[in-house]
């Protein structure tokens, strides 16, 4: 029976093999549906997750995987998050040769962030990793494009580089203490030689950097968000996140006082906040600028990492930004998404009249990954900077308000764009479902946003055992 408590990773995979072959008897005509499969098993692994966090935490496979309230948060974001992605898949891959296999490589890679979310062992970690990250390959890969393939290689190669060197950072843990589970690690590591504890430390945290879309692993993001469809786009900006940050956390929390990880984390997350904000600058391309954006924001939610153990308020800091980014993220893709042939700011121009709605969504979404309130990563941010200055990191709390400050100009060359007068008198014609799409994802926003307080009394109340 305790198997049944990663019931959630089960229907999830389980509805990744039941799209894939049955989508190879269903002519191209009827592949929606996969997508109805695939929603089907989402809905599932949601209903599983609530039914899960309403008991005790608890631990599966001999304490190699924890079920507390992390695991169910990224549980249930995830699944929002590919819902959301499957809903404008509708538009833009429905009836194409590739339809039930993407589903199916979303939902595998799905899998795979839910397992790195509550790997409480490295070697599940490992695993988790490479589930989650080798669709992600084909995915960015399905679309034939010169920029497709380029993106898909350079990920590819990336994500085989990093995942040596996390393979690495594992094998030395094993080596030093002769345990990969993490209690097992908190007992031992501590009389380990620092230099190897250092290694292995800085090896495992790389090859989640590249899950993340951090620095140094970062490259790949914006190449992928500009040539990958936008069902993939959406996704791999997101989701895989989830569990990346997740399994950091627990990771660090489990490490000695010997090495001074904190201070490693927060320059990881220094750095890859300004470089991501620096970079998105001058980019024309929407989708580009939204994967350098994605790069920025893996840095803020570095900050409550760099300060586990030390704050109070780091998991539920990092919990609430989770959900809030991903529905942020989603809103801005998916406008995006709507108007596909729109793939440089100038061409938003005008927007505001043409389609007030979806202009309405794209503001919402901008001002709320700068941090503008009432959005929910607005409060994401404050109680991250918060948690930081809790945790003793005042200066790093400082630099989450001088880079988001930053950020505001490169979200201001999208939104001013909006509110232009348009350079043709033809008016847009969006997608409908991922207008739709962006418009809930928007709202949704606003909604965690201002309902802030009870959700964060949830996140606080369940800290990770």
């Amino acid at each position: 029976m305790r198997a049944l408590l990663m019931l959630p990773e089960m229907l999830t995979f389980g509805g990744g093999l039941v799209v894939l072959i049955g989508g190879s008897f269903l002519p191209r005509q009827r592949q929606w549906w996969a997508r109805i499969l695939a929603a089907a098993a989402l809905a599932g692994a949601i209903a599983a997750a609530l039914v899960g966090m309403t008991g005790p935490d608890q631990t599966a496979f001999t304490g190699t995987f924890a079920v507390d309230t992390a695991t169910g948060v990224a549980r249930i974001a995830a699944a929002v998050g590919v819902l959301l992605v499957l809903a404008i898949a509708g538009d833009e891959i429905a009836g194409t040769a590739r339809e039930s296999e993407t589903y199916a490589l979303l939902l595998f890679s799905t899998t795979g962030v839910l397992v790195l979310a509550g790997a409480n062992d490295l070697l599940v970690l490992a695993t988790g990793y490479l589930l989650a990250s080798i669709p992600v390959y084909g995915l960015i890969g399905l679309r034939s494009t010169g920029l497709a393939a380029e993106a898909a290689l350079k990920t590819y190669l990336m994500g085989a580089l990093f995942g040596i060197i996390l393979l690495l950072g594992i094998t030395v843990f094993y080596g030093i203490t002769g345990a990969t589970r993490y209690d097992e690690l908190a007992r031992n590591l501590g009389g380990a030689p620092i230099a190897a504890v250092a290694t292995s430390l800085v090896a495992v945290l790389a090859g989640l950097m590249f899950e993340a879309g951090a620095l140094p692993a970062h490259f790949w993001v914006p190449d992928a968000a500009q040539g990958a469809t936008g069902t993939a786009a959406l996704f791999l900006t997101t989701v895989p996140k989830l569990g990346a940050l997740i399994a950091l956390y627990r990771v660090a929390i489990v490490l000695p006082n010997t090495v001074a990880w904190p201070l490693v984390i927060a320059i990881f997350a220094v750095a890859t906040m300004t470089l991501g904000n620096l970079a998105a600058y001058w980019q024309q391309d929407p989708r580009r600028l939204l994967g350098w954006s994605t790069v920025s924001q893996v840095g803020y939610l570095l900050v409550p990492i760099a300060v586990a153990g030390h704050s109070e308020l780091a998991l539920p800091s990092l919990l609430f930004y989770l959900i809030g980014y991903t529905l942020t993220n989603s809103a801005a893709f998916a406008v995006s998404t709507a108007l596909p042939d729109r793939r440089d700011l100038t061409g938003y121009r005008g927007l505001s009249r043409a389609q007030p709605w979806l202009a309405g969504a794209l503001v919402v979404a901008l001002l709320g990954l700068v941090g503008t309130p009432p959005t929910a990563v607005f409060v994401g941010k404050l109680t991250t900077a918060t948690a930081a200055w809790d945790g003793g990191s005042a200066w790093l709390a400082a630099l989450v308000f001088v880079n988001s400050l930053i950020s505001l100009f490169y979200y201001l060359r999208w939104i001013i764009p909006l509110f232009q007068k348009p350079e043709s008198t033809t008016a847009p014609t969006p997608r409908r479902c991922s207008t739709s799409i962006a418009i809930l994802a928007a709202g949704l926003s606003l909604t965690v946003g201002i309902a802030a307080g009870p959700m964060w009394g949830a996140l606080a109340a369940a800290p990770i055992r």
